[in-house]
């Protein structure tokens, strides 16, 4: 008898849910192995026996050759004693113990489902819910670990014998598929009226499709229920729809996304080059954000006024099947009124949708975790995400330096997201939205709870926002009141947590150069910051420049009414005899009123905030002198920008250890242009540019200061890609290296990773 040993393993990542067992199971099978492979709180566990260079491939193949879902993180192997087993099996799974296993994000549908899928000699022809191990419903589903279907919303949906017969088959692409389901054992569609009754007649799955594609022809609008919630859906070609859409649903302005059911149709709408190809097509299905093609055939209310369309493909099998049913691109927007969290409950979606849609096209199979769709731009040829979430979250970051402490960090107030951190792992939320309402709250409270037990991390470090009147820094403060033994508390600077993020983003630890510009964010001397230059590591950082301050005329009022910031820098940068220009004369009756309260400050708090300066620039172009979300007058001015322009204006610098650059210097740079009959598009693009030779200006300085020659760019305002664009390229030729966001937005969704990084390198330097 020829020489066997026997190695036990483990394997730790997201290795559950990805038909990581099946494999296993199949390449010991075809390499002669003896044997077991399961499931437990850690991840996946096995046993391989058989001749030495058999399992020595099997350990090679196991990273090699895993699942394209699987991302391995560790693997594990111990010799011992042989046992003289003949066979391999797939062994039950083990729940105790500490939770440490991944869970997998949802994943769109897979090549083999859709040819089922479109097959009527298969079983499955026509039904919305197919999945197989490689593809379907994940962390939406899961309500607890290890992922075996008891532990799912699948749970009511007892398989069939045939379902059976697949799950348990080794050669079978459905072996041991948790949300394996057909027509006769799984969830089923209904289409069904405000009321919450049957709508018309229609029999089956494929009846309430064609029914639906019917409404939406019509020019009616459609909740559908999806993988993490309902959307709202419309024919994106007809105005009347996309119109009565954005009345209802209390939303002026802010873009719809846009569903196509491939990438030539993607083509036809918008610019599409292969780096958006790929984000478009990956398992993840986000939203890509592209260049809009001049007379793309969506209608105007669609995404008024922007040069851009978030394009999404389907990534379940229903939105094929509609999209299918409907021949046209559809708008697919979250199902929610402006502000609110997206519906994922069928009471809650009749409630809340009821006024918007005419009907509902749900099924019985619950929701477990809301999570809207993410958001993704390409930046210069690499995926940078905007909205982190469905198909992302909560698959987790994996950090060089480990966590001494399990972490809680809070995040923001906007776009918020929490994240759970422990050993090397964080785990980023999915968007939550902005903490401003109860419902959001609520979502952000359970969403903690829910990711505590499933990860089973305890935290001991809460980490917050120094903004005392954020609902995220009281939630911090009340959990922390309740077991002030236990739980230590630390407060983050906002600005110091955008650059932590950047840098976990980017696996360094500084120090750097960090530039942080964004709306708003509270600064250690009292004030409201937002354009700032720190000298800055995961542990702390010195505010070593900023631009100059300005008052916020009547407070909150003058982010939403950005004609407020123009009379504050039109004053500090013309002082007395400053008037309207004519693209604000309708404010001119108040204009004198509010350059006084913001001299004598009342209701009127410096900021520093580069948000703020866009916003006076949007104002004094006739851009934008009034917002209906946030961010849009300086979205809009980038819009507006001139493509070939390369002139820009210049900002003084002054100061010694702080640097302090004038923002003012610009806008009378942009009056000057402005009174002389230059193009609004040309002003806007030296305006840009003006703010990367400023951004490069102060970093040079800061070089010269303290050698350091790595910046990190983050905060809101760099989801600018013509500011990002001018700014690395200046900065990469003067010498510099420079450190930008991919795996996690720039903006407030990053800051919670940014808090609990910093958090670690505190409580460690302790």
């Amino acid at each position: 008898m020829s020489q066997r040993i026997r190695t036990r393993i483990r394997v730790e990542g997201i290795v559950q849910g990805v038909g990581f067992r099946p494999f296993v199971y199949s390449l010991a099978s075809r390499l002669g192995l003896a044997g077991y492979v399961g499931n437990d709180v850690d991840g996946v566990f096995a046993e391989a026996e058989g001749p030495p260079e058999a399992v020595a491939a099997f350990l090679t193949a196991l990273r090699a050759d895993a699942p394209p879902m699987a991302s391995i993180d560790r693997i594990e192997a111990a010799e011992i004693p042989p046992t003289g087993a003949t066979a391999f099996a797939i062994v039950p799974s083990e729940a105790g113990g500490e939770r440490r296993a991944l869970i997998s994000a949802d994943t769109a549908t897979c090549a083999d489902c859709l040819a089922e899928l479109a097959d009527p000699a298969d079983r499955r022809f026509g039904y919305p819910f197919i999945n197989c191990t490689n593809c379907g419903p994940r962390f939406t589903i899961i309500r607890g670990v290890p992922y075996d279907r008891p532990l799912t919303t699948m749970a009511p949906f007892a398989m069939c014998e045939r379902c059976a017969a697949e799950y348990h088959d080794p050669a079978n692409r459905r072996f041991h598929a948790q949300p394996t389901c057909c027509p006769d054992c799984g969830p089923s569609l209904r289409l069904l009226d405000r009321d919450w009754q049957p709508a018309g007649t229609q029999a089956g799955d494929r009846g309430a499709i064609a029914r639906a594609a019917d409404l939406l022809l019509g020019g009616q609008v459609l909740a559908v229920k999806g993988l993490g919630g309902y959307h709202l859906a419309v024919d994106a070609t007809s105005e009347t729809a996309a119109a009565t859409l954005r009345a209802r649903k209390h939303r002026e302005d802010k873009p719809f996304a846009v569903m196509v059911p491939d990438l030539a149709q993607a083509r036809l709408l918008c610019e599409v080059d292969e780096a958006a190809a790929n984000s478009l097509t990956s398992r993840r299905r986000p939203i890509v954000l592209l260049p809009r093609r001049p007379q793309s055939a969506v209608a105007p209310s669609v995404a008024p006024g922007n040069r851009q369309l978030g394009l999404m493909l389907p990534y379940t099998p229903l939105h094929h099947l509609l999209l299918a049913a409907v021949g046209r691109p559809l708008v697919l927007t979250s199902g929610n009124v402006s502000d609110e969290p997206i519906a994922y409950l069928d009471d809650e979606a009749r409630h809340r949708l009821g006024g918007i849609a005419e009907a509902f096209l749900t099924h019985d199979r619950a929701i477990e975790t809301r999570a809207d769709d993410s958001v993704v731009r390409v930046v210069r040829g690499r995926e940078s995400v905007v909205r982190r979430s469905r198909g992302y979250a909560p698959e987790p970051l994996r950090l060089k330096s480990p966590f001494p402490r399990p972490v809680l960090a809070c995040g923001a107030e906007l776009k918020s997201t929490f994240c759970l951190a422990k050993g090397h792992r964080a785990v980023l939320s999915q968007h939550i939205g902005d903490l401003e309402n109860l419902e959001t709250l609520a979502s952000f409270t359970a969403g903690i709870e829910h990711l505590g037990r499933l990860f089973d991390i305890v935290p001991e470090v809460i980490a917050h926002d120094l903004h005392p009147d954020y609902l995220s820094t009281r939630y911090a403060l009340d959990l922390a009141d309740r077991d002030p033994e236990r739980l230590e508390l630390v407060g983050v600077q906002h600005h110091h947590a955008h650059i932590a993020s950047c840098l976990a983003d980017n696996d360094a630890a500084g120090p750097v150069i960090g530039v942080a510009f964004d709306g708003t964010g509270y600064g250690l001397d009292g004030t409201i910051w937002g354009g700032e230059f720190l000298i800055a590591d995961l542990a702390g950082f010195r505010r070593a420049g900023h631009l100059a301050p300005v008052p916020l005329p009547g407070g909150a009022a003058a982010i939403r009414q950005p004609w407020r910031m123009a009379a504050s820098y039109l004053d500090a940068a013309l002082g007395p005899d400053a008037a309207p220009p004519a693209t604000l004369t309708r404010h001119e009756r108040m204009w004198p009123g509010i350059v006084t309260i913001g001299r004598r400050g009342i209701n009127s708090p410096l900021t520093s905030s580069a948000g703020r300066m866009f916003d006076a620039v949007a104002a004094i172009l006739g851009v934008r002198d009034e917002v209906n979300y946030e961010g849009q007058a300086a979205i809009e001015l980038e819009q507006r920008a001139e493509p070939g322009e390369t002139g820009g204006y210049r900002a003084g610098i002054t100061g010694g250890d702080v640097l302090v650059a004038s923002g003012a210097d610009l806008i009378r740079a942009v009056a000057a242009d402005l009174a002389a009959g230059v193009g609004a598009g040309v002003i806007a693009a030296r305006f840009h540019n003006g703010v990367a030779a400023l951004i490069e200006d102060c970093c040079t300085l800061l070089r010269d200061q303290t050698g350091l020659g790595t910046v990190a760019l983050s905060g809101g305002v760099f989801q600018n890609l013509l500011l990002t664009r001018a700014t690395v390229d200046r900065l990469t030729v003067a010498g510099f290296t420079v450190l930008t966001h991919s795996r996690v937005p720039c903006n407030d969704g990053g800051i919670s990773l940014g808090q609990a990084v910093v958090a670690a390198a505190r409580t460690s330097s302790r």
